[in-house]
């Protein structure tokens, strides 16, 4: 199964950059979207479905044009999960999961700590979600949680640790966070083959961050330890320029 998780930052605006001609080339089994600012309405769905992707689940935000998440499927799953059930969670439309046969895969877009407000929100949504995940492994082991995180693990995942420590997504305390909820039992799939620095997932569109390579790496395909051997492959696709974010893409046997 070959998986991508995407940050599109508004559907509509990456398939006006060529969102879908990319999409057919990678082709993945499976892509997990975030941001999608779009209800299912707004978007052209049979163009999905004639790239295979019959089976597409949209969980929008109630504020319009605003988050949202989405998977879309070559394979049926057993079930779809939209939300948590929890609602200061679930009203920004952040979490969908999709359950095969052997493993289930959710689209997850972490709040990010824009200002104080926000910041107390996420933390809230951190805590609460890895007590959500804590018991969903009880019942669904097999997790594979793809998304933007709005959080660097580590200094090597962002090209300046220094300055950036007292910002949003480089916090000790998010740090932390990040660091408990992989040691619960989750690979980082992409630092399970590679540990080079200077690999990111979001770029500013300020001052040619992206050009001169100055990013973070936010974006993660978290998979359960109890799947780790099933992992071929996992890498960061920084060619794909429809947002401010590129895919990653992991493979499991």
């Amino acid at each position: 199964m070959k998986i991508i998780s995407y940050n599109v930052n508004g559907i509509r605006a990456a398939i006006s950059k060529g969102f879908l001609i990319w999409l057919e080339q990678a082709n993945p089994d499976v892509i997990c979207l975030q941001e999608i600012k779009a209800t299912p309405d707004q978007v052209p769905l049979h163009e999905f479905e004639n790239l295979g992707y019959h089976y597409h689940y949209w969980y929008p935000a109630q504020k319009k044009g605003y988050s949202g998440v989405a998977i879309l499927s070559k394979i049926k799953p057993n079930d779809v999960v939209y939300g948590t059930g929890i609602p200061h969670m679930d009203f920004e439309g952040r979490n969908i999961r999709a359950d095969f046969d052997d493993v289930s895969v959710m689209s997850l877009y972490l709040p990010s700590g824009t200002n104080i407000d926000r910041l107390s929100h996420k933390f809230m949504y951190m805590d609460d979600f890895h007590n959500y995940i804590a018991d969903l492994r009880l019942r669904m082991p097999n997790l594979i949680i793809c998304g933007d995180y709005n959080i660097c693990h580590e200094p090597i995942d962002i090209h300046d640790p220094i300055r950036n420590k007292t910002v949003s997504g480089f916090l000790p305390e998010e740090r932390s966070w990040l660091d408990i909820f992989m040691k619960s039992g989750f690979v980082d799939s992409f630092r399970h083959f590679n540990k080079n620095p200077h690999n990111y997932t979001w770029w500013s569109y300020r001052a040619g961050a992206r050009g001169n390579n100055k990013g973070w790496r936010i974006d993660y395909i978290l998979v359960s330890k109890t799947i780790e051997n099933r992992l071929t492959r996992a890498v960061i696709l920084p060619d794909a320029k429809h947002s401010d974010h590129c895919p990653v893409l992991a493979e499991i046997i």
